[in-house]
């Protein structure tokens, strides 16, 4: 029986976007432990590599090195292993281990009630003398464990390859895949046809998974019978770990009078949602609100609850923590709630664009309750789900499909878009299919030509990605109880929050007075990008039209030309690959024509603030109560100034910088902490990155 105190799976969320629970869903690449079983059937499958047989005297650090060892040895050789015998000492605890083969011993005679008629089972056991014994020694401190009697003689056949993989010992059911046959038991699936799905989503063979049908079987009946004895037990768990939770709320709102969280009751009372932000997370909204990520992945089996935060990027291109909610249902009306409460966190202030996962019952309360913003929906949330989709119904012409609709990806007109979309439905015949109806629908949200221009702060960049990955496996694989998540969140934001990034040396590569000006102005992350684009930019030719517009295109292409439009009187440039609007830095093509024009810096309407070096260095909001004196302001803002304008010049100077630096901020912090407060505000220094676009 599972233990409800037992350690809570929080997994991703494995319904399908498109509401049916018989359409299941998987990821390309997923690297979770349901996968391990087919890992190690393809593994098993290639040649055995020689593996060290135990001997007398060989040592390990533990008996579960030991026991782990023996059963690698065992199973590369056709048996399986279990622990017969251990003894205990007042002095040393567990000094005697023995393990045995499988088959060892002789099974007792089994008693029969009066009357009773049993079918006779012929017991597997057959006295094999097989086994690995050993002992414990404290060796300079340190306990050891020496193996004192060995012998691999057995009185029994050895197994294959294919047969040593179906013994009990290594018939096992990982924890994805029971969350996966549990949803499709929900969904009516009945037992063989469970298998069969499984198979097919690990491209194997039949009879080639890593258990067998009636350990499916098993697995079910437990796993109802153990929800039915223990229901009342987890209900009483949910409760007291949600009660806990908002103690642990209520305690960081009297200790941090910047720290927020809201909750939602049913009609009994009960709670249904909670969600909270970090004063620290609010201070940088305020300053980098332009783009959100709402992620609304995880779910926990236990507590059937749903987790979801909001992220954003800073100007060193570093991960954010906004805030975040724990709601019991995945319905819009949870979603909604939660909205409203990151918007109350927030004093009403809606992000510019956000990006979340495809989730019709999200779309609808971002329509709701964020009218003005704008909805991106990541292709990286997209394409993993393709396989899962398509592979079935496609069959060999899947691969195919897949790069024509990579290709449309890359599309940026909407004509040619439509046109190509309903010729690859026709194309492959799936007109009809739901996954085709529902992202074709969802379509101004994801798709190029529909998304394109608008400002996402390169957070669909994969680095961004990957490390937000790491990120939420931090969060919510490691929780055992819902205060783990606030205490873990708090870290973060705090993390987040005071890690800015070090001064850094960058080198010029094309030796132009509007790089060096770009170097000291914008941020290193937001550099690189634009020395990128310059170093670019010299690789295009511009031809001058009539209007006074330019048509900019590679010296070795004839095609894939670029209008700028360039408005002297305002000193305004727009580029047709609209990379300014969507990034925030200007592109090759219209750095192109700046330089046709000879300038020396870039345009200051060109430098958004949130890509600035100021925009981090020195950026309180008025809400957060911190005053400061204008004489104090000059001397940092000065002295900041002179040493970036040092650390961008040689290598020795960037690490000198980087001391005093660390020296300085330290001395000032110090400084606003001991001043008193005081009513009027004395100075505005919050940089907003909106007001540049």
């Amino acid at each position: 029986m599972v233990s409800v105190q037992s350690k809570s799976v929080w997994m991703k969320r494995q319904q399908c976007p498109c509401g049916d629970w018989k359409c299941f869903v998987t990821y390309e690449g997923d690297t979770d432990e349901g996968n391990v079983g087919f890992q190690s059937i393809k593994n098993d499958s290639g040649p055995i590599e020689p593996m060290v047989s135990p001997y007398v005297g060989m040592v390990f650090k533990s008996d579960d090195e030991a026991f782990e060892y023996y059963g690698n040895f065992a199973r590369k050789n056709g048996f399986s292993i279990r622990k017969e015998r251990s003894r205990l000492s007042p002095q040393l605890g567990v000094y005697k281990r023995d393990f045995v083969c499988y088959r060892s011993g002789f099974a007792p005679p089994r008693k029969k009630q009066a009357g009773e008629h049993q079918r006779e089972r012929k017991s597997v056991r057959c006295g094999c003398d097989a086994k690995m014994y050993l002992s414990k020694e404290v060796v300079d401190g340190d306990s050891q464990w020496f193996v004192v009697q060995f012998s691999n003689v057995h009185n029994h056949e050895l197994l294959e390859d294919d047969q040593v993989r179906l013994l009990p010992a290594y018939r096992k059911i990982h924890e994805a895949d029971q969350e996966r046959i549990l949803l499709l038991s929900k969904a009516g699936f009945p037992i063989h046809r469970i298998v069969k799905v499984l198979e097919l989503e690990k491209g194997i063979q039949g009879g080639q998974l890593s258990f067998l049908e009636r350990d499916v079987r098993n697995f079910i009946q437990n796993r109802k019978k153990v929800v039915q004895e223990n229901d009342a037990l987890l209900t009483e768990k949910r409760e007291n770990d949600t009660v806990d939770l908002l103690e642990a709320c209520r305690a960081n709102k009297e200790a941090d009078p910047f720290f927020v969280y809201d909750v939602a009751v049913d009609a009994n009372d009960k709670v249904e949602n909670v969600a909270w932000s970090f004063g620290d997370s609010i201070h940088a909204y305020n300053m980098f609100s332009d783009v959100v990520y709402f992620d609304s992945t995880y779910g926990s089996m236990v507590y059937g609850m749903l987790f979801g935060a909001w992220f954003g990027i800073d100007n060193h291109g570093k991960l954010l923590f906004f805030g975040c909610a724990l709601m019991q249902d995945v319905t819009p009306q949870a979603f909604v709630w939660s909205l409203q409460a990151f918007l109350r966190f927030m004093k009403g202030r809606c992000p510019q664009t956000i990006i979340t996962d495809i989730d019709p019952g999200l779309r609808e309360a971002i329509r709701s309750e964020m009218p003005n913003t704008k909805h991106v929906i990541s292709v990286y949330n997209i394409l993993p789900r393709m396989s899962c989709w398509f592979s079935l119904p496609l069959g060999p012409r899947f691969s195919r499909f897949k790069y024509e609709f990579e290709e449309l990806c890359h599309l940026e007109n909407t004509e040619e878009y439509e046109f190509r979309w309903n010729q690859m439905v026709s194309q492959f015949g799936i007109n009809s299919d739901k996954h085709i109806a529902l992202l074709f629908s969802l379509r101004t949200c994801w798709a190029l030509p529909y998304i394109r221009g608008c400002f996402l702060a390169r957070m669909d960049c994969p680095s961004y990605w990957k490390s937000l990955d790491i990120v939420l496996k931090e969060i919510v694989m490691t929780q055992t109880c819902l205060r783990g998540f606030l205490e873990q969140t708090g870290l973060l934001s705090n993390y987040k929050m005071k890690s800015h990034d070090q001064a850094q040396y960058t080198h010029l590569k094309t030796c132009l007075p509007i790089e060096e000006h770009a170097r000291n102005v914008l941020t290193p992350f937001a550099f690189d990008r634009t020395q990128q684009e310059m170093v670019l930019a010299m690789q295009y030719a511009a031809s001058e039209m009539a209007n006074g517009s330019y048509l900019v295109h590679h010296f070795k292409k004839v095609d894939g030309e670029r209008l700028v439009i360039w408005i002297p009187e305002d000193e305004q440039i727009h580029c047709s690959c609209k990379e300014f609007e969507s990034t925030g830095i200007l592109c090759r093509h219209a750095l192109r024509v700046l330089l046709f024009k000879n300038y020396f810096q870039l345009p200051s309407k060109y430098l958004l603030n949130r890509w600035c070096q100021e925009s981090s260095l020195f950026c309180y909001s008025g809400e957060s109560n911190i005053k400061m004196k204008d004489e104090w302001y000059q001397e940092f803002h000065s002295l900041t100034g002179t040493l970036f304008s040092e650390a961008m010049l040689t290598k020795e100077r960037s690490d000198f910088v980087e001391r005093e630096l660390k020296k300085e901020l330290t001395k000032l912090t110090s400084q606003v902490r001991d001043m008193p407060a005081v009513d009027e505000v004395v100075t505005d220094v919050t940089l907003s990155p909106n007001n540049a676009l």
